[in-house]
């Protein structure tokens, strides 16, 4: 598969590749050159070599379920 370098240096991920990794939108890649000179391209981990969300730990937890106008009136002071 061939694909033409943009005087940006960026080039457009075949398809065929995007699918074998199951790379979206967002998804980290990584390049590396073997010993032989090929090109190797993978999927970068998506939690494992991201920095730690502080927030991850927290998401999804509240069990309060407020109506948006309850929560502006106590966001406000009335009631």
């Amino acid at each position: 598969m061939a694909t033409t370098l943009t005087s940006k240096g960026q080039v457009t991920v075949p398809k065929q590749i995007r699918d074998a990794l199951d790379l979206v939108p967002g998804s980290s890649v990584e390049f590396a050159v073997n010993k032989d000179g090929d090109v190797v391209i993978r999927k970068v981990g998506a939690r494992s070599d991201r920095k730690p969300d502080r927030f991850e730990a927290a998401r999804g937890k509240a069990d309060v379920k407020w109506r948006t106008d309850e929560l502006m009136a106590l966001l406000r002071g009335g009631a």
